[in-house]
């Protein structure tokens, strides 16, 4: 089981940490303050999840907060998902078909590019 990405490896680790660096005497009372404090935290969550449902009103009563969820972006999916959504877009209009499956150059992908004269030299550069 895996809480907030710790194994249970990783778990047993921070408890021998713990347990050795306040002592038996005070893990208790510090285990009893963080279960204290987690309540807390989720009490105040919900009871901003109450008040922002007030305050946007009916409209947005069955509004899913979950979907604005930070943790749930992954960057690399968005940029897959734009870019299969791009490809999949329907055919511009104007040009023929050939033209749209060639792209906008005509020569093959494997041949180097025709020089068109020599580079252009800027004098006021550095």
């Amino acid at each position: 089981m895996s809480i907030a990405g710790i194994n249970g490896n990783e778990f047993i680790v921070l408890a021998i940490l713990a347990a050795v660096l306040l002592g038996p005497e005070k893990l208790p009372d510090y285990a009893r303050k963080l279960a204290t404090l987690i309540r807390e935290l989720r009490r105040l969550a919900s009871g901003a999840q109450e008040q922002l449902r007030e305050e946007l009103g009916e409209d947005f009563a069955d509004m899913d907060l979950k979907k604005f969820d930070p943790r749930q972006y992954d960057p690399r999916r968005i940029i897959s998902e734009a870019l299969r959504d791009q490809l999949e877009e329907p055919p511009v209009q104007g040009f023929p078909d050939s033209a749209r499956s060639r792209g906008p150059e005509t020569r093959s992908a494997s041949s180097p590019p025709e020089p068109s004269g020599p580079a252009p030299f800027d004098d006021e550069s550095t």
